[in-house]
């Protein structure tokens, strides 16, 4: 099959031809249909993140079809349609998993990072965290919602009952994030980067009430943020932007190092947490939910062979909505 193959830190990924994977035990075999493009994909890319897998074929927002099961394998038919997230597998028995939280799980494997994800023709997943997924998404608009829609939905969960929320970045995750939020009733406040009118643009034709300069107070205070972009300067800004009681959650998997700040933006019962990983309970309430709303995706579409353009566009903040690799063009 052809895959995209990250060989060494800092270096394009490579299209190559490698064997096919096997199904080993509870495992089903894919052919992968789309896969979208995450920020993570990046950090594993640049370095960032390290400690992966190598060879490894990145990817963690997959959408494909069961072309077969191994041992063991249940829940799913031969041609049926499912996701694989980020959360690749959890061990289901260290005291994170034992009470709920196998997102923190002590064992945990992760998709395009500890295991060949999906910037491949094909590819294998534990069926028991594979997911079936909801009619009416294409499978472009499907990949998306595996890790900008469930990371930035248990964001958004961690935020509490808002009412006014801002949202640092505004990407694949807030992109889908804030049709989530409006919803629900809660007025957005997105926060762009300097002199980025293409991005204050699309969030203000998503419908947010504000739209801004990261470096810039709101005009109200908020009731929580959700910091999306992986910057830690953005953090004090944050805590100055919410109200007494409120909450800022970091999203992201990597950030850059936080400044010191006074006790004082922090003080009045204000939060400061962060997001990790996904359960496979908030798979199937955001699955549950994305159709009711109904969520809409907008994404550039690459063949596999121009993953690297892919990574760069992702890199450079180019593209509105979500990137997704079609590798059967």
């Amino acid at each position: 099959m052809r895959a995209a193959v990250f060989h060494s830190s800092r270096a394009p990924l490579v299209v190559e031809e490698v064997s096919d994977p096997a199904p080993a035990f509870r495992q089903a075999l894919l052919s992968v249909r789309a896969c979208g493009v995450c920020r993570t994909d990046l950090h594993i890319v640049d370095g960032e993140l390290t400690g992966p897998k190598l060879p490894l074929v990145p990817g963690h927002q997959i959408v494909g079809t069961v072309e077969s099961l191994g041992e063991g394998a249940e829940g799913f038919l031969i041609g049926e349609r499912v996701g694989v997230p980020w959360l690749g597998s959890a061990c289901g028995e260290c005291r994170y998993c034992r009470s709920g939280r196998e997102n923190l799980c002590d064992h945990a494997l992760f998709t395009g990072y500890h295991v060949d994800g999906g910037f491949a023709e094909l590819t294998v997943a534990d069926a028991r965290f594979c997911f079936p997924l909801p009619e009416g998404f294409p499978d472009m608009q499907a990949a998306p919602l595996l890790c900008a829609g469930l990371i930035g939905y248990r964001a958004l969960c961690m935020a509490g009952e808002a009412r006014r929320i801002g949202f640092y970045g505004f990407g694949s995750a807030a992109h889908i994030l804030i049709q989530v939020a409006r919803f629900r009733g809660m007025e957005v406040y997105a926060f762009t980067r300097p002199g980025d009118a293409k991005a204050r643009a699309f969030a203000a034709k998503l419908g947010a009430a504000w739209v801004g300069d990261s470096t810039l107070p709101p005009p109200k205070p908020l009731d929580a943020a959700v910091i999306f972009a992986p910057d830690g300067t953005l953090v004090p800004l944050a805590l100055r932007a919410v109200a007494k009681g409120g909450t800022v959650v970091c999203a992201g998997i990597h950030m850059s190092d936080i400044p010191g700040f006074p006790y004082a933006i922090l003080w009045e019962e204000r939060r400061l947490v962060s997001v990790a990983n996904l359960t496979r309970r908030d798979a199937a309430e955001f699955l549950s939910l994305a159709p009711k709303i109904p969520v809409r995706t907008e994404v550039r579409v690459f063949p596999l062979s121009e993953v690297n353009q892919a990574l760069s566009d992702m890199r450079s903040g180019a593209i509105e909505g979500s990137i997704v690799i079609d590798p059967t063009i």
